[in-house]
């Protein structure tokens, strides 16, 4: 059981690590170059899509390190 949890938990961590990579790089939190003022900025379904998945990989790798700790 051990094991299977190591396994994948490794997995789960190169899914993050490959989500987290392949992201918009020109997203950033500086604000002052909005030009348009202080507007809500909405995500298109592709950048919504990897931004769940990589909240979802990190909920999923925590739980299996706190299962891996605990066993």
């Amino acid at each position: 059981m051990v094991e299977y949890l190591k396994i994948f938990e490794v997995i789960v961590s190169v899914l993050l690590i490959l989500t987290v990579l392949i992201q918009n790089k020109s997203v950033s939190l500086n604000l002052t170059n909005m030009s348009g003022g202080m507007a809500q900025i909405k995500k298109r379904w592709p950048e919504k899509v990897l931004h769940i998945a990589t909240i979802v990989l990190w909920i999923i790798f925590i739980l299996t390190a706190i299962a891996l700790f605990v066993i």
